[in-house]
């Protein structure tokens, strides 16, 4: 199967889900326009009481469409955009991408993946007992976060549903994937 977007899914404003729309502009070192996510420096809440000048790191975040997937079969109502995510894709193994990897999106979108997403307690207020699902604690100590990615964006363009996805891995060794 090939890698596509699924989904599109914007926000405005600093709310937990975003909302699915046809196509989206993705701008040149930001992220998606008029998502409240998008800057330079970072833009989630937390992290800019903290300090406001950080590099964002943060511009894009993509989840899987197979986690959506394991999730409904749990019995929790996720669906594109519910967990904060503006690219929803399928076909892709995210989690496993090493940072530094680079995805060509449709004809001109190039992201950077920059890390993994770090899920936190909200995630249980929009669906109780959906934390453990996607933050773990294995049996040597090892932390599996399955929330998504995060990429920041090197060359901006139109993107939508359907999108092809190309990944493009980097030279030289491959650093895993840490929260950022």
């Amino acid at each position: 199967m090939s890698a596509v977007v699924e989904a599109v899914c914007v926000s405005g404003e600093h709310a937990f889900s975003k909302e699915s729309v046809e196509s989206a502009t993705v701008l040149d070192g930001l992220g998606l326009q008029g998502d409240a996510h998008a800057g330079v420096t970072v833009q989630h809440l937390f992290r800019m009481a903290k300090d406001p000048t950080t590099p964002n790191l943060r511009q894009v975040h993509l989840m899987h469409a197979e986690l959506h997937d394991e999730l409904r079969a749990a019995g929790h109502p996720v669906h594109a955009g519910s967990l904060g995510e503006n690219l929803t894709t399928r076909g892709i193994a995210l989690l496993e991408l090493p940072t530094g990897a680079h995805l060509r999106v449709g004809s001109s979108v190039v992201l950077e993946v920059t890390g993994l997403r770090n899920p936190c307690w909200q995630i249980d207020e929009f669906s109780p007992g959906l934390l453990r699902l996607v933050l773990r604690k294995e049996a040597d100590g090892t932390v599996v976060r399955r929330a998504g990615v995060m990429a920041v964006v090197l060359e901006g363009g139109e993107v939508r549903p359907g999108d092809a996805i190309e990944v493009e891995l980097p030279d030289g060794p491959r650093a895993p994937l840490q929260p950022v």
